[in-house]
Parts: C-alpha cells; structure tokens; sequence
C-alpha cells in the first residue's frame, strides 16, 4: 500500500517552492509509483487556476518528468490565495486537503511562526506533519521559544526542521564508508588523525539575496546548520540502527562535546567579506556595492571555524568548517588528514606526505591519497589515489526531503534539542564579532581567501 498525504505548499508562488520543492516532488512521484500525492498552493498573489498548474507542469518538466501520472498530479492540482497567518484561512486550507496534510513553510522564518501560533488553537488532523526551512529561530533562546510553540500542539516526531544539504544518499554514503569498513572505521581518532576540514566554497557572489544574507552571513547561512550537520555524521560514533531516533542521538552526543578550538572563540573564528574582483567571465562588484547592502552590518561572506570535539575518539584533533562565496573555486569537500607515519626506514626517498581520505558532497565521490613506490625508482615513493564514486541516489536532495516528510520519516531532519545545541556552538564566535575581538579581513572575488590566511584550505 502506497502512500496518500495532501502536500499543502505555503508559499507556493516562490522562488524555493518553484525552483527546488516542485520539482523534488516530481523526482519523488518518478521514483515513487504507489504514492498518491495530492498538491495544494497556497500564496498571497493571486494566480488563476491555469496559472498555477502550468507552474506545476513548468517546474515538473524542469525535472525531466512529463506526461502520464504527473499530467494527472497537476490537473487535480489547486492553488488558493491566502494570508498564512489568518486562522480562517488556514482553517480553509486545511478543509481542502483530501487526506493528512503535509504542511511545507516555504516562507520566511517570522510567517512560519506567525502561522504556527495560528495552528496552535486549531483542531488538527491526528496526521499533519509540519516542515520547516533553516534558520529554526536566531539564537538559542529564539529556537527554544519555537520548540516550545511547537511542542504545544505536535509531537516532535510530527515537525520536520529540514537540512536539504545531508540528502539521504549522502547520509547512507558517510554511514556506510565509516562503518562497513573495519580498516576505516578504527583509523579515525585522535589517535591517528591530524585534522579534519570540511569546505563549501562557492563561486556564486551575493545573487540578489541581500535581504536575507545581509543579516545572516556565511557563519549563520551555511555553518550553524549545513556543516555542523556534516561534522556530526562524519565524527559521530556508530548508531545502534538507521532510524530517525539513534541517528539523531548520536549527532545530538556530538553537538554537545564542540566547543571553540583552544577554548577562545576570538581566535577559532575568522571572517572576512569580498571586494571587487573576476570569476571566470564575469565581473563582481564589493559586497558592500551590493544592492540591498548596508556595509554598516559587517556582513562576514567568507567565515571559518575550528572546533574540537571534546570525547574520547576526537580530543586534540581540530575541525575546522569554512564556507564562503564569491570564491575562485567551487569547493564541497570533506578532508580528513592522517598524522605522518612514525617511522620512515632510512634509504626510502621521496616525500613521504600525510594520507588524505577526500569526501565530496554532490556528486558524493571518495578518494583515499596514499604513497607507494612508484614505477621508476624502487626506493622512492610517489603519490597513488584510490577513487570510487558513490551511488548518487534517484531522489534529487528535496526529493529526499518531501519522501521523508510525507513518509513521517524524520531521519533527515534536525531534531529540536540539536537545533537550539547548533547556535550554542556558535554564539561565543557571534559575540566575539560583534564586539570586534575579531578583525572582518578582506579578499577579492575569484581568489581562495584572504592571504593573511593560513592556506590549510586551499
């Protein structure tokens, strides 16, 4: 028996419910032949019937998915207008749903909370699921106050805070490597690893997204939740199953051992913003000549943090996250460097680096860097890869987001204790920035970062 769920939209006309959610959905239904998904928009603009549904098609196709049963899910599809915060609309909303909805907030953080307070004092089906987009609250306290409002009328199991970044794949990938491989699995700790660095470097400059980003930055956007995300499955200690629960435990163990490299949060974090400069073909303005900039706001665009996990397996072993945009290179990578062999035998040439296990994120590809003995020289060693590329999974990443929601499957989401625990990590490096015990350093566009940087990540 397949599933059978209305997936209710808010915010149906935007950008993230046109671009990224529809055609996740459309993924989902290809791969997925025995659900039956009814879909239902809701927004504040007005469109017509047709309107919306050749959205619907419009954003199916750009999925490669036409025709037969997607021809179907978007004749039977509605959009109604309605202001998300109103309980009478809401009330009309929910009435339109033939079976247990699935309520996506493809909205901003305050018309999602504004819209939940609504809910809060509604009779709701016994089978709604509620999924929300990062960021869930703006520090600790604000995330606290959102459980809180959530709690009231779900059950945790019902609310989906969705991480698309850690799609499943991903996930079963890292899990996999880890703990399917005895002469992996032993190898990472303390004992025998340097460093671990995880890097998501875009090459993609502001993109008109000043009214968000200029009051969140690249430590708030992408490392609070994406890559904190990332370092607790990569440093996590094995869970008991695949379920929601023990994976979610384990990542929680984790978030509660970080804490700033050095115990000084001035020096484990740096910032910096981007100037003028060329990627490519294309010339970028400074970030501070950004329309909708303020430069008074210090807008960091380029942050990094190192961390130390603070347990038995990772003490004295840093991890350092870094993500910024407006780069030369793009960058999604996992690095995780081995401490140098104890002992060479005198007469062996050659560099002798460290071993180097590489994860990249989308597409997931592994290579273990190693040294041999190369085909000249006998006594000398040269560098060797081993590669492999992992399954990319059928599901695009909010495919794999809606299959989890519309499933009740919570292995994807971040659970509410983890949410508040992730801006507890980062507040001591907030704080240090905002009273300026940090310098905000510079760099152009197109380069790797700022030259008084280490280039530990270059």
């Amino acid at each position: 028996m397949g599933i059978q769920t209305t997936l209710l939209i808010l915010g149906a006309s935007g950008d993230l419910s046109k671009r990224l959610l529809m055609p996740g959905l459309a993924t989902l239904l290809d791969v997925k032949s025995d659900y039956d998904v009814e879909l239902i928009g809701a927004g504040v603009e007005d469109l017509s019937e047709d309107d919306w549904r050749g959205i619907v098609k419009d954003a199916f196709e750009s999925a490669d998915c036409s025709g037969g049963r997607f021809d179907e899910v978007v004749a039977k599809s509605k959009y109604r207008k309605a202001d998300v915060t109103s309980a009478d609309d809401l009330k009309a909303l929910l009435a339109e749903c033939s079976f247990d909805p699935a309520i996506y907030f493809a909205l901003p953080p305050a018309i999602t909370e504004k819209a939940c307070e609504q809910l809060a004092t509604m009779t709701l089906p016994d089978g709604i699921r509620l999924a929300l987009e990062k960021p869930f609250g703006t520090d600790a306290e604000s995330a606290e106050k959102l459980n809180d409002l959530l709690h009231s009328f779900l059950t945790e199991g019902q609310i989906h805070r969705v991480d698309h970044f850690l799609g499943r794949s991903t996930v079963l990938n890292l899990l996999g490597l880890r703990f399917s491989n005895r002469i992996i699995e032993p190898l990472l700790s303390s004992t025998h690893v340097e460093s671990v660095d995880i890097i998501y470097d875009e090459t993609l400059g502001l993109e008109n997204r000043a009214r968000y980003y200029d009051h969140a930055g690249a430590l708030t956007d992408m490392i609070q939740s994406h890559l904190l995300q990332v370092l607790a499955v990569v440093a996590m200690e094995a869970p008991a199953s695949l379920s929601a629960d023990d994976l979610q435990s384990q990542k929680e163990l984790v978030f509660r051992a970080i804490k700033p490299w050095g115990g000084d949060a001035s020096t484990a974090g740096k910032r910096a913003r981007y100037t003028a400069g060329t990627i490519g073909d294309r010339k970028l303005p400074s970030y501070v000549d950004e329309d909708g900039v303020d430069p008074d706001n210090e807008t960091e665009t380029l942050a990094q943090v190192t961390v130390e996990v603070a347990n038995w397996r990772w003490a004295g072993v840093p991890f350092t996250m870094r993500s910024g945009k407006a780069l030369g290179e793009q960058r999604r990578e996992i690095i995780i460097t081995f401490k140098p062999s104890p002992h060479v035998p005198e007469g062996v040439k050659g560099n002798h680096e460290q071993d180097k296990l590489r994860i990249w994120i989308a597409p997931d590809e592994m290579s273990l860097e190693l040294n041999v003995n190369g085909p000249g020289d006998p006594y000398e060693v040269d560098r060797a890869k081993l590669e492999t590329k992992f399954n990319p999974g059928r599901l695009s990443a909010y495919g794999e987001v809606l299959a989890g929601v519309l499933e009740g499957d919570a292995t994807l989401s971040v659970r509410g204790d983890s949410a508040v625990q992730c801006w507890k990590i980062v507040q001591p490096v907030i704080d240090a920035w905002k009273h300026d015990d940090s310098p905000l350093d510079e760099y152009a566009a197109g380069s790797s970062g700022p030259d008084s940087w280490d280039n530990l990540l270059r």
